[in-house]
């Protein structure tokens, strides 16, 4: 203010609040979502998201759609970690069923869980520094991340919402060529990582952005009931593949990142050293890897082979039967939570004895973890906004279902 313009002494100053809509086309609110921003000049009063705009209604569809052909709804749910809504899914019709998984097809599920955990994160390093105006790691990211989606398309066809995972274990066998892709991406990545590093990690406009904005504190995160990265940032060592193991993660042997920050640059750290304990988790199952079957033998849970039925009439009643109507698990519920790269994400799933499932409820991520928002935002500038939202990484599919 100039001299002239100066309130006389003991003069209130009362200043507007102002409402912003950001979204829900804006780049950063990664994805459609739309957030109604109170504004006191620069600084956030309030945060209210509006979600809805990306609804597609999965769980009320997949409840008319038989157990098999839902495998086709839950990738879609999260398309950067697909791998982790299938695998959600079929454990939980498995324990259902009570059906038995060959070894092999549970270690090719670990290898594509987390290498579905890592093409997330890349996505989440690439355009989160993108938010905050930082152009290359988005490059450098993307390249791995295309080398990636490589890997997914010569095992199922697909590279995003790949529809592989199968109830009683895989679609089919991978390519015999794929062990020594995987190896040779886990040394392309692990060069990755560590220009991702050195691009950013010490560049002080990156951490003036960063560092000590939009802290959650452990207490506040349990109570808000952030799971993942998210959670982990604040301190809470809980990852569900040591805690509720699922795929024989028990045999795996790997440390749960954590850090006792919580601030944007705590969340942001966690992703990049996920990469590590996920590159350690996935050179374990390639050792791992033994020739054998990749489905249930069961010919009620799974299509006999096709070469089967040129010979066999009961290979193509069962074939037409689990085409047509599916399978029908006992009475009963069940819930299996697992680790995706954005926390805890479960299906529960209810059977009446039919051949489609009476209710299915999906635990979500993203959808819980964005109520850390508002804790988060309130006091900080407006461009911290931004950097907050970024680092909480939300999946809108995941969020809206």
């Amino acid at each position: 203010m100039t001299a002239e313009l100066q309130p006389a002494e003991g003069t209130l100053l009362h200043t507007e609040m102002m409402s912003l809509n950001v979204g829900p086309q804006h780049p950063s609110t990664h994805g459609v979502l739309r957030l109604v921003v109170d504004m006191d000049g620069e600084y956030v009063t309030r945060v209210e998201p509006h979600m809805g705009y990306l609804h597609t209604g999965f769980e009320k569809t997949m409840e008319h759609r038989t157990y098999q052909q839902n495998v086709t709804y839950a990738p879609r749910t999260d398309y950067l970690h697909s791998f982790s809504h299938e695998l959600a899914y079929v454990l939980s019709v498995e324990k259902l069923l009570g059906a038995e998984v060959p070894e092999r097809a549970n270690v090719v599920r670990v290898i594509l869980h987390e290498l579905g955990r890592i093409h997330s994160h890349l996505v989440f390093v690439g355009t989160g520094l993108l938010d905050l105006g930082a152009l290359t790691p988005f490059f450098y990211a993307f390249r791995e991340k295309e080398t990636c989606q490589d890997l997914f398309e010569s095992v199922c066809g697909y590279r995003m919402n790949q529809g592989y995972f199968r109830v009683g274990g895989l679609a089919r066998d991978i390519p015999d060529d794929w062990p020594a892709r995987v190896e040779k991406f886990l040394v392309q990545m692990e060069r990755g990582a560590e220009e991702y590093t050195t691009l950013f990690a010490a560049n002080p406009i990156f951490l003036d952005r960063a560092k000590g904005v939009g802290v959650i504190p452990a207490d506040a995160a349990l109570d808000l009931g952030l799971t993942g990265p998210n959670l982990r940032a604040s301190g809470v060592p809980l990852d569900n593949r040591k805690a509720n193991p699922y795929c024989g993660f028990e045999d795996y042997d790997f440390n749960v990142v954590t850090s006792q920050d919580g601030d944007s640059l705590a969340r942001f750290n966690m992703r990049l050293l996920e990469f590590g304990e996920s590159i350690k988790i996935i050179r374990q199952a390639l050792k791992k890897l033994r020739p054998g079957p990749v489905k249930d033998p069961n010919r009620k849970i799974s299509l006999p082979p096709r070469h089967e039925l040129e010979t066999s009439m009961e290979a193509v009643i069962h074939h037409f039967k689990l085409v047509t109507e599916g399978f029908h698990p006992p009475l009963g519920e069940a819930y299996v939570p697992i680790e995706s790269a954005r926390g805890e994400v479960g299906y529960y799933v209810i059977s009446d004895g039919g051949s489609m499932p009476y209710r299915v409820k999906i635990r979500a991520p993203s959808f819980v973890n964005l109520q850390a928002l508002e804790y988060a935002c309130v006091g900080v500038q407006f461009a911290d906004l931004i950097t907050i939202l970024a680092t909480i990484d939300p999946v809108l599919g995941d969020v809206d279902r």
